[in-house]
């Protein structure tokens, strides 16, 4: 089922059950590869464990060959902001920040989200906004939440929450042209979910919405620019930047956060539906 203009697949009930499965996988991998980020490990390493975790459970990392990347995580360090391909020669060192973006696809349906995490002793302000970018993307997520229950949510309330959050964080640069996403079948459909703008605007929040919801901010300027690899994104100043994303689904009763082991639970209490049992351990 699919909405008219824009092409959003409407997922049912059962569906968005098979899309947390995969989600999951996508959470433990990624809850691998942050427990294994250390100075001296390279972003080849991690790229090994998340590939190893996803097949395991039986799933396809869903970024291998994706347009032709070769490698199932985006990896990128610093001032790189995202699609930065693994290495073995980008060895991690203390201090660095990390953004790791997986995604893996399981009977047919996508996962996919994004940690940032710090190497070693980071330098506070760096970790301030990592911090200030997860608030902004749980803010969205609740905005979606919210607007769906009320019935009157557009898909923009989402980027204005993640915008105003991230301004109540802090002077940062909120990166234009890149964003969230609609997921299902494909990793990537309509409608596109920009981190900013104003409110009201575009395609009703409804049940049967699956969306990643992906800030990503900066340190100095919000411009970027691609290398000559032809996917990796770095700041055009060379400012930090980080990326966080999670993949999320609404229903008749709540959202579900389909790739947070606690459904999202401890970040939106009440606002989750019923299909996330309240005493699911968070990880």
């Amino acid at each position: 089922m699919r909405r008219a203009q824009l092409d959003i697949q409407l997922k049912t009930p059962d569906q968005i059950q098979k899309m947390r499965a995969a989600g999951l996988v996508v959470a433990e991998a990624l809850r691998r590869m942050s427990a294994a980020v250390a100075p001296g490990v390279s972003t080849a390493d991690l790229d090994a464990i998340a590939e190893a975790t996803i097949r395991e459970a039986g799933a396809i990392p869903s970024f291998k060959g994706y347009h032709g990347f070769p490698a199932s995580i985006c990896s990128s360090v610093n001032e790189q902001v995202v699609h930065a391909i693994p290495a073995a020669d980008q060895v991690l060192r203390e201090g660095d920040l990390i953004s790791i973006d997986c995604g893996a696809v399981l009977d047919g349906w996508h996962g996919d989200a994004a940690v940032t995490v710090g190497v070693g002793e980071v330098d506070p302000a760096l970790l301030k906004m990592a911090s200030v970018a997860e608030d902004a993307m749980w803010a969205g997520i609740a905005a979606a939440a919210r607007g769906a229950a009320n019935g009157r949510g557009r898909l923009t309330d989402i980027s204005h929450a993640v915008e105003t959050a991230v301004r109540r964080g802090g002077r940062y640069g909120i990166v234009d042209g890149y964003g969230g996403h609609g997921i299902g079948t494909e990793m990537h459909q309509d409608p596109h979910v920009l981190n900013h703008g104003r409110p009201g605007k575009g395609p009703r929040l409804v049940p049967g919405m699956a969306l990643a919801i992906e800030p990503m901010i900066t340190m100095g300027s919000p411009r970027t620019v691609e290398l000559s690899d032809g996917w990796t994104v770095v700041t055009r100043d060379r400012s930090m930047a980080v990326h966080v994303e999670h993949s999320m689904a609404l229903l008749e009763d709540g959202v579900w956060v389909l790739t947070a082991f606690d459904g999202g639970r401890a970040r939106l209490g009440d606002l989750v539906t019923a299909r996330q049992p309240v005493d699911s351990p968070a990880t």
